[in-house]
């Protein structure tokens, strides 16, 4: 029986993370890693992150569940053949406040999969560090998250600093605040909001996401 999203943020939260990993390989028998990535894992944070702010579960609880979520996105990757022949780059972040990361690794993940070079620099990066590492690496595509909603100003200030480098590269965000929120006052021209991992996907495929009003193509 395929595993739901539920029993698997119940099994992090039990810490049983071998539990857990049979059932995500279980899981792509007859899936897709993004099917994995969006229709099990993310409901599954989503859960924890839900039952954190309601005061279910504890902070050391929220922490265990990203602990082994992290350990079975990382084992799943492994089974995932990447592409090649693309020779485009991308750098993938959190913003300065920003801890969270399970995200950005599913995010890493399927540029991976199109044959993209990554380079995946975490969360909770400082800005300079953020335009130090463009500079030198100079990425086609900068690639942001937030997952709480008072984190987003941080995405524009990233996003105006980004688009100031000389070598113009492309700016996409997103995230759970991202997905949720009203973005209107924080989105800068030029910028791609990603709501989620099939309008990545689409978006790496076509080159561009025809329903954005503020379109970047590759």
């Amino acid at each position: 029986m395929i595993i739901q999203a539920r029993e698997l943020a119940e099994l992090f939260l039990a810490g049983e993370d071998e539990k857990a990993m049979d059932a995500v390989l279980e899981y792509l028998e007859s899936h897709s890693h993004n099917e994995l990535y969006h229709d099990l894992l993310t409901p599954a944070m989503y859960l924890i992150g839900d039952w954190w702010q309601e005061n279910i579960i504890s902070v050391a609880d929220e922490h265990l569940a990203t602990a082994i979520c992290d350990f079975v996105v990382s084992a799943a990757e492994l089974k995932r053949k990447p592409a090649h022949g693309i020779q485009r780059k991308v750098m993938v972040l959190g913003p300065e406040g920003e801890d969270h990361y399970i995200g950005l690794k599913m995010v890493s993940s399927l540029f991976k999969e199109h044959g993209w070079q990554v380079q995946y620099l975490g969360p909770n990066l400082p800005l300079d560090a953020a335009l130090d590492s463009a500079r030198r690496w100079q990425p086609d595509v900068i690639a942001m998250s937030a997952a709480l909603a008072y984190r987003l100003p941080a995405l524009k200030v990233y996003s105006e600093a980004f688009q100031e480098l000389d070598f113009n590269p492309s700016i996409i965000i997103g995230g759970r605040a991202v997905a949720s929120a009203d973005i209107s006052k924080i989105r800068t021209e030029g910028t791609l909001v990603v709501k989620d991992l099939p309008q990545l996907k689409t978006w790496l495929q076509t080159g561009k996401e025809k329903e954005d009003d503020l379109d970047i193509s590759i």
